[in-house]
């Protein structure tokens, strides 16, 4: 996907979102539900100009970081090797994020009988496996992928790093879908426990291959 498509289709999804949001208005309530526990029970709420536009905002800012990033980071030449993946998952993570504010939009307007964890696990589950593939592809750079001091120093420490972070984090994707059936607690376990687990072990990982690497 080119840099020009993924600017019109991102722009085009948070354009809908803060239209979709204005037409909603007057259903919508003064305070807004913005958060919820673990155990899928509201516990934070927001005025309704926040409600309807701080998460299309938000979306906004990360598009302009994740289009602006490819172009300062020193090693840019390497992000171009993998620019149209990244592209794809530029248009995941905002559609990601705005799927969350249609959640919202749509409990905050009373369509209370669904667990939000069951409805967001499935498409973060597949976030996490298109992760996955896209840290296969990466190039060693300072923004995008995982950067421990040891994979920045060694393309080959990279390399070996972002092959196996690949299987872990589609193998947390994979998880996270099956933690959507359960709900509450469990989801979280399932969604959690993966993902920490697979990022705490693959810098150990990327840290041993360097002294190994140095040493030899």
């Amino acid at each position: 996907m080119s840099t020009k498509t993924t600017f019109i289709i991102s722009t085009f999804l948070i354009a809908i979102a803060i239209i979709v949001g204005a037409a909603l208005w007057n259903q919508l309530p003064d305070q807004m539900a913005s958060h919820w526990n673990v155990n899928d029970q509201v516990d934070g709420t927001t005025p309704k100009f926040w409600g309807v536009l701080m998460m299309p905002l938000i979306t906004l800012g990360l598009m302009v970081l994740f289009l602006v990033v490819p172009n300062i980071d020193p090693l840019k030449a390497n992000i171009a090797q993998f620019r149209e993946t990244f592209n794809i998952f530029i248009v995941l993570i905002i559609a990601f994020m705005l799927y969350i504010h249609g959640l919202t939009l749509v409990w905050s307007l009373g369509f209370t009988n669904f667990k939000m964890s069951t409805a967001m696990l499935p498409f973060m589950g597949v976030l996490f496996i298109a992760i996955g593939f896209l840290l296969r592809k990466a190039k060693r750079n300072f923004f995008i992928g995982i950067r421990t001091p040891w994979t920045l120093s060694s393309d080959y420490v990279w390399d070996k790093t972002h092959q196996l972070g690949a299987t872990l984090f589609m193998a947390s994707g994979a998880l996270a879908i099956i933690g959507g059936f359960f709900g509450g607690m469990t989801s979280f376990w399932f969604l959690f426990v993966p993902l920490m687990g697979s990022s705490l072990f693959l810098v150990i990982y990327s840290y041993v291959l360097y002294r190994n690497e140095t040493r030899s």
